[in-house]
C-alpha cells in the first residue's frame, strides 16, 4: 500500500517553464482523499514552496533547500545548518573560481552579495524572499542551511571540478542546469526522507519518489518505488530503471492520479 509520494519540482513535476501543471492540485487532493500524503521535495526555498502550494499547504509535507528543511502544516520539523567556519571556507573556495556566484539560504531569506546578471535574474525568479547583504555578515549572524552557487560556465565544466576536493567534508552536488549546492553531509533529500519516514511511520515500500537530477539520488534510494522522468539527467538513469513521461508531458501528475486509484504509474 502506498502512503507517501514525494516529487522533485524543477525538471520533474513542474513543466519546462517552471510552472505547476494545472492538474497538480486536483491530483494532490485525490491522493489526500485516498490516504496518501504528498511531499514537495525541492532545492527551492521554504517561503517560495509555501506560496506555490498554498491551496493545499495543510495537506502536504514540504522538503525545502534540497532536504535541509522539512516542514508540515506551517511548522519546521527539521533544519540542518552550516557552521559559520564552514560557510566562510566554502565562500572562499567559490570566490576563487571564475564565473561563479554564491547565495546563502536561510529558512526565511536568500542572501546575495554580487549584483551580477543573469545570476540575479535567476535568484529573483526562484527565491521570492531575497536580499542583498554582505555574505560574511550573514555567515556570522544567520542560520544558513545551504549555499547555492550559480555557475555561468556550467557546474560540470567548472565548479564541480574544483569544489568537491576543496570541501571534502561538505556535500557538494550539481542540482540542475547552472546550479550546484553546498551543505552539511546529512542535508540531502535522502536524509530528509528517512526523517519523514521515521517521524510519520512510513515503511520504505510504502513510499514513491519522482526525480530527474543527481540531487534526487538519495531520496530515490530511500523509497521503495523510485521513478525518473524521461528527461532525467543521463548519469542518474544508470541507477534507476522505472520511468514516467517527461515533465513536458506532465508525467508525474499522470502517475499521481494512477497511484491515487491504486494503479501503477
Amino acid at each position: 500500500m502506498i502512503r507517501l509520494i514525494a516529487s522533485d519540482l524543477d525538471g520533474t513535476l513542474l513543466d519546462p517553464a517552471g510552472n505547476l501543471p494545472e492538474d497538480a492540485f486536483p491530483a494532490i487532493e485525490k491522493l489526500y482523499q485516498a490516504g496518501i500524503v504528498f511531499c514537495a521535495a525541492s532545492g527551492r526555498q521554504l517561503t517560495a514552496l509555501h506560496a506555490m502550494f498554498r491551496p493545499v499547504a495543510d495537506k502536504i509535507l514540504i522538503m525545502a533547500e534540497n532536504g535541509a528543511i522539512v516542514a508540515h502544516q506551517g511548522k519546521i520539523l527539521r533544519c540542518d545548518t552550516l557552521p559559520a567556519t564552514s560557510i566562510r571556507r566554502a565562500l572562499n573556495a567559490v570566490f576563487s573560481i571564475p564565473h561563479t556566484h554564491a547565495l546563502l539560504c536561510t529558512p526565511e531569506c536568500a542572501y546575495y552579495q554580487e549584483e551580477a546578471y543573469p545570476f540575479l535574474d535567476y535568484v529573483r525568479a526562484s527565491y521570492i524572499s531575497n536580499r542583498r547583504r554582505d555574505l560574511g555578515e550573514v555567515a556570522r549572524t544567520e542560520k544558513v542551511c545551504k549555499i547555492a552557487v550559480y555557475d555561468e560556465a556550467g557546474p560540470e565544466n567548472n565548479g564541480m571540478r574544483v569544489l568537491p576536493s576543496h570541501l571534502s567534508d561538505l556535500r557538494v552536488i550539481q542540482s540542475g542546469g547552472n546550479w550546484l549546492d553546498i551543505s552539511e553531509p546529512d542535508a540531502n533529500k535522502g536524509c530528509a526522507m528517512r526523517f519523514i519516514r521515521e517521524t510519520f511511520h512510513f515503511q520504505k515500500d510504502e513510499c514513491v519518489a519522482f526525480g530527474d537530477h543527481m540531487n534526487d539520488f538519495e531520496m530515490l534510494s530511500e523509497c521503495g518505488h523510485p521513478y525518473l522522468t524521461e528527461n532525467a539527467y543521463p548519469p542518474l538513469r544508470k541507477h534507476f530503471q522505472s520511468t514516467v513521461p517527461s515533465n513536458a508531458k506532465n508525467g508525474v501528475v499522470q502517475a499521481m492520479f494512477s497511484l491515487a486509484e491504486g494503479r501503477r504509474p
